[in-house]
């Protein structure tokens, strides 16, 4: 009888942790999706238990994400900087996307246009901009190079100076979740699950 029991509490510690993993795991790709940060950031939330194939009095699990620097600072509102601090670069839309979906970085866009970019400083506002001159706008909107039609006596109509890259020198994240509270929220029913696995 004693080994029997035994056996009911190591399932029903295992099963109790097994399900908080599940649930918290779930609330938090909810929360971070629903915070505007996409199912890609949202789908990092990974969760994992102990020990593994088997049940025991010291099941464990954890919740973790692959994204950490991204969830942490939408969670607590950190104010970003440039790591030279000088200049943190935000790419507009004509900046395009870079590799696998990436951010674009001025560095990115030139390599990748062989284009160079112009600084342009405006006066009064704790802002620059990076540009690039004589450009088109394609149909996605991203700023392509040569982009008017060069008459006989050489000037180039049609083209304009397109807006690339928006230079500040930080940029306050607002909060956008609230992790801490839904975690405790969740492991806050691990008595109830381990009461209810033993009477069932």
């Amino acid at each position: 009888m004693m080994a029997r029991d035994l056996q009911r509490m190591e399932r029903s510690h295992t099963r109790a942790m097994l399900t908080v993993a599940r649930d918290l795991k779930g609330a938090w790709r909810s929360e971070i999706v629903e915070g505007g940060l996409g199912n890609r950031v949202g789908n990092s939330v990974r969760s994992e238990s102990y020990p593994k194939g088997d049940n025991s009095l010291n099941a464990a699990a954890m919740v973790w994400t692959r994204a950490p620097e991204i969830v942490a600072a939408h969670d607590q509102g950190t104010t970003i900087r440039s790591s030279s601090g000088v200049w943190l670069a935000i790419p507009l839309e004509a900046a395009g996307s870079g590799r696998f979906g990436r951010r674009m970085t001025p560095l990115d866009f030139e390599r990748r246009t062989g284009q160079r970019l112009r600084f342009v400083y405006r006066q009064n506002r704790r802002s620059a901009l990076l540009v690039l001159d004589d450009a088109r706008l394609t149909k996605r909107g991203q700023a392509r190079r040569k982009g008017g039609r060069r008459r006989k006596d050489g000037v180039l109509t049609g083209a304009q100076t397109v807006p690339v890259f928006l230079l500040v020198p930080q940029v306050k994240l607002r909060k956008r979740t609230d992790l801490i509270p839904t975690a405790e929220a969740v492991t806050d029913r691990i008595p109830g699950l381990l009461a209810n696995w033993l009477e069932g």
